[in-house]
C-alpha cells in the first residue's frame, strides 16, 4: 500500500482502505459506509452508515462487531468508530 514515493501511507489512507474493503459487503445488504473523518490524536474513525444501515436494529452492531474489528486489526492507530448522523457534514483533512 505504499504511495510512489515510498512514504508510507496515512492513518486516513489506511482507514479508507479498509472502508473501501468492507463496503461491499454492506452494499450487498442495502447499507452504505461513508468516512467523515480520522482524529490522529484520538484514534477515532467517524463513519456515517447510509441506506438501509442507516436506523437499522443490527447498525451498532454492525459497526462494533464488523467495521470497528476490520479497523482495528488492520490499521493499529484505531481506537474506536462512532457513527455521526447523516446530518452532520463531511470533515475532510488531508484527503490526497
Amino acid at each position: 500500500m505504499p504511495q510512489r514515493d515510498n512514504t508510507p501511507p496515512s492513518v486516513r489512507q489506511q482507514v479508507q482502505a479498509v472502508v473501501d474493503h468492507i463496503r461491499p459487503l454492506l452494499q450487498a445488504d442495502g447499507g452504505d459506509i461513508e468516512l467523515v473523518d480520522v482524529d490522529e490524536s484520538t484514534g477515532t474513525v467517524s463513519v456515517r452508515l447510509q441506506g438501509a444501515c442507516r436506523g437499522c436494529p443490527s447498525a451498532a452492531m454492525t459497526l462494533t462487531m464488523g467495521v470497528e474489528r476490520h479497523l482495528r486489526e488492520k490499521v493499529p492507530a484505531v481506537q474506536k468508530v462512532v457513527a455521526v448522523s447523516s446530518a452532520a457534514p463531511a470533515v475532510r483533512r488531508g484527503i490526497t
